[in-house]
């Protein structure tokens, strides 16, 4: 009974810390149309609250070749205005503009960072800034590894990440610090024939070492960037990815490496039950969609080829629909951006956006501000780290012991060891009764111990 009571005690306690931390979450776009347009986005903004959304992040992009001007200053200064005087809530994303701007010139990071508190004077009703796209593939952030096949991106970023965070910081302290923007998928080959990439979970990992080498006793970063796309446009909201890549249904995986890389430091991780931490992590999903074919009536507004297979337009806002109301429940979800309020009417770019190329709107439109509407229904999620291995399975079968595991992990049996590669089975020589010892790739802290009989 004690520990019933103790369990249900937990559990009330967990679920009064996610309320008090669960406001309702932002939702809005990533996209730069307003930025664009003639009228300096009052179509646009107009647009997005319309459709229930209240945020939108635009690129603003550095040059390394003209290291102290902003580039595009002139449509900052008239859709930057535009946007506060219609409340939206306004982040800059910012992209370095070539993958080895930082690592081929020491001084370069000393350049981008002056620039980087120019941009944030400049613009001091910019309150939110999101450092870095995607630097686990190859096309924004070289090199992915060393030419001996050691990782290299994730504990580069971590250098990057923290001189950009004191920047900023300097400017004002009330400026909040996204970091990374992290692609939900790599392939962790070093010589792979193109798209040389790292995973989510192995990213994360690198730059906790790069974290540590800093000996800093200050965070990096204030909220994680995170863009989940699925795998396939055609995938339902639930599918995942498999380990060590992650998408929405996957997120207790980020939560869990982020923990794994960065516990007992100075950069906070993801709120859970009985952790006291001053300001836990959130994530700012700033990139999420699923591309859809295009009707016949809207076709005219489009030129080019599809290039991918889409899903539908009622399945596209089925799926939307579904994510704003599994966020909305989610304390640790700061922000939700889709990736496009408007479509590129170029068919061999984006098209998943809650407004067609010719302005009509989508069913997406109305699930969207439906969803936003109605907030979160159903119950909010507990996450809390393991100290385990994940996903262990072992069994003895005809002198043989098959152990397998979620993650990749070190096993031993008696003195042998071996190497485990996550979801796979693998099958030892040896007999019951024994002792199977698994230890956990990512961080070797994290122990699981079978017996079989």
């Amino acid at each position: 009974m004690r520990s019933i009571l103790s369990i249900a005690a937990a559990s009330l306690c967990a679920l009064t810390l996610a309320t008090a931390a669960g406001a309702m979450p932002m939702f809005g776009v990533s996209d730069d149309r307003g930025k664009y347009d003639d009228d300096g986005g009052a179509w646009f903004f107009s647009e997005l609250q319309a459709a229930g959304l209240g945020a939108n992040k635009m690129t603003v992009n550095w040059d390394p070749a003209d290291p102290l001007v902003i580039k595009e200053q002139p449509f900052l200064d008239r859709s930057v205005p535009e946007a506060a005087k219609l409340g939206v809530h306004l982040s800059f994303g910012i992209h370095i503009g070539k993958a080895r701007a930082i690592t081929d010139d020491p001084e370069n990071l000393e350049k981008f960072t002056q620039w980087l508190r120019i941009l944030a004077a400049t613009y001091p009703d910019v309150k939110e800034f999101v450092i870095g796209n995607e630097p686990n593939l190859t096309r924004f952030w070289q090199p992915q590894f060393n030419r001996d096949g050691s990782p290299a991106s994730g504990i580069a970023f971590a250098k990057f990440l923290a001189a950009s965070y004191d920047a900023l910081k300097e400017v004002n302290e009330d400026i909040v610090v996204v970091g990374v923007g992290l692609s939900p998928r790599g392939n962790d080959m070093p010589k792979a024939k193109s798209n040389v990439s790292t995973s989510p979970v192995k990213f994360i990992h690198d730059l906790g070492i790069g974290y540590r080498k800093l000996d800093r006793d200050k965070p990096i970063m204030d909220v994680f960037g995170f863009h989940p796309y699925p795998a396939r446009d055609r995938d339902p909201l639930a599918k995942g990815y498999a380990w060590p890549n992650a998408g929405v249904a996957n997120l207790d995986r980020i939560k869990q490496a982020f923990w794994d890389a960065f516990h007992d430091t100075g950069q906070p991780t993801f709120e859970e039950p009985g952790v006291e931490q001053e300001d836990p992590l959130t994530f700012k999903l700033d990139e999420v969609g699923w591309q859809v074919a295009i009707p016949k009536q809207s076709r005219r507004a489009y030129y080019g080829r599809e290039s991918v297979r889409p899903t539908t337009e009622k399945e596209q806002a089925k799926i939307y629909s579904q994510l704003v109301s599994k966020v909305a429940c989610d304390p640790s979800v700061r922000e939700l951006l889709f990736f496009g309020l408007v479509d590129e009417p170029n068919l061999d770019r984006w098209q998943a956006g809650l407004v067609r190329a010719d302005r009509s709107r989508r069913p997406a439109w109305a699930t969207v501000r439906s969803a936003v509407g109605k907030g979160c229904r159903g119950r909010l999620p507990i996450w809390d780290h393991t100290e385990s291995v994940v996903g262990v399975k072992v069994r003895a079968k005809k002198g043989r012991i098959l152990v397998e595991a979620g993650e990749d992990a070190a096993v031993t049996v008696g003195t042998a060891s071996f190497r485990l590669r996550a979801n796979k089975t693998l099958a030892i020589r040896a007999s019951a009764p024994a002792r199977v010892r698994f230890i956990a790739a990512v961080n070797p802290e994290r122990r699981t111990f079978v017996y079989v009989r």
